[in-house]
């Protein structure tokens, strides 16, 4: 990943977890390591533990940001939520997306479903 992209995705994160904390999210992690891969955010909504998927993108790039969670990255984030889920394992686990382009924030909750 080039610089540029580095520094769209570290501040598109950032809006995500202002754009959270405003709706009462408590962040728990953030880049969060695991065995599978990394988690962007990771967040308590009440009593479900939230996986945070960011994509962010400027105006210049076509389509929608969240159409960047193709079938490869769902089925990762389904293997981040089993990891999660062994973290948690009284709480539910949800995965939702957060889209960012220019000024417009999209959040899809369950964006990813539990087959």
């Amino acid at each position: 990943m080039g610089d540029a992209r580095k520094i769209l995705g570290f501040r598109g994160e950032k809006r995500a977890v202002q754009f959270l904390v405003r709706k009462n999210y408590q962040i728990l992690d953030q880049n969060l390591r695991l065995k599978f891969g990394e988690i962007d955010i990771l967040a308590a909504d009440g009593d479900d533990i939230v996986i945070v998927e960011v994509k962010t993108k400027t105006g210049d790039e076509m389509g929608n940001p969240l159409e960047q969670i193709d079938k490869k990255k769902r089925k990762k984030l389904l293997l981040l939520a089993r990891e999660i889920y062994r973290l948690y394992p009284d709480r539910n686990i949800r995965i939702d997306a957060i889209g960012i382009e220019d000024n417009k924030i999209d959040h899809i909750k369950n964006a990813v479903g539990f087959e």
